[in-house]
């Protein structure tokens, strides 16, 4: 697959910032959101520096910063390459997850603690001040599997936490392309106090909101993306 022509990201974005580094990021992350750059598009180092007038230690250290946010893939004897994010493997995680956290969180609540709450709280104030996307996927798992984690069924746990961590490309994906941390905030908050309260239908409805709105959000985004054969390009 050949590297698409990227001189309009490049005039867009060179003046715009103070390094070549996040030129590059900011450069390459548009053409991946936008659908120039499609899923599967080999980012071949030699080639892009060439395109985009760098040296490649900006240009691997931009990789790295888009690695970071789901956006690239690394992969043995191919290097990096766009992630291929696609609505139907959303789609199916999401539904993996609706079947599974509200039951899990259902068994779970009538047996949380104090501290249980507090770590929850703790851990959304970690994710308000985070800004390593890599970081803030690992602090949305352990939230949410904090409030499942006494539910008594350890099978259970087992495969949520597996889903959880196969949608984190996505959550990385969605905070990148749509801004998405606030409204993920509010949505955790809203969930939280439901449990303070004990109130589980209102919990395990927030839940599965929760799950059903970041799939819709998505779904619509990669609609709307202008690659050249549909939201992937091919």
């Amino acid at each position: 697959m050949a590297l698409p022509d990227l001189s309009r990201l490049v005039a867009e974005h060179r003046p715009r910032f103070r390094t070549a580094t996040e030129f590059v990021e900011a450069a390459l992350r548009q053409g991946i959101l936008s659908g120039t750059l499609v899923g599967g598009t080999p980012l071949r180092q030699d080639e892009l520096a060439a395109a985009l007038g760098v040296s490649r230690m900006p240009l691997r250290e931009a990789l790295r910063q888009l690695e970071a946010k789901a956006l690239v893939e690394f992969h043995p004897h191919r290097g990096a390459v766009v992630a291929s994010i696609t609505a139907d493997d959303a789609a199916d995680i999401s539904a993996i997850r609706h079947a599974l956290e509200p039951a899990a969180l259902a068994l779970s609540l009538p047996h949380l603690t104090a501290a249980d709450f507090a770590l929850a709280d703790e851990l959304i104030a970690d994710m308000d001040a985070e800004t390593d996307p890599g970081r803030m996927g690992e602090l949305n798992r352990r939230f949410h599997m904090t409030l499942y984690a006494r539910a008594g069924r350890p099978r259970l746990l087992a495969l949520t936490e597996q889903h959880l961590a196969a949608a984190d490309r996505y959550l990385r994906f969605q905070f990148a392309a749509l801004e998405y941390q606030t409204r993920s905030q509010a949505e955790h908050r809203a969930l939280l106090a439901a449990c303070r309260a004990g109130d589980a239908e209102t919990a395990c409805a927030q839940v599965a909101g929760h799950i059903g709105q970041a799939e819709g959000l998505l779904t619509a985004f990669l609609g709307s993306r202008s690659g050249p054969s549909g939201p992937e390009g091919g």
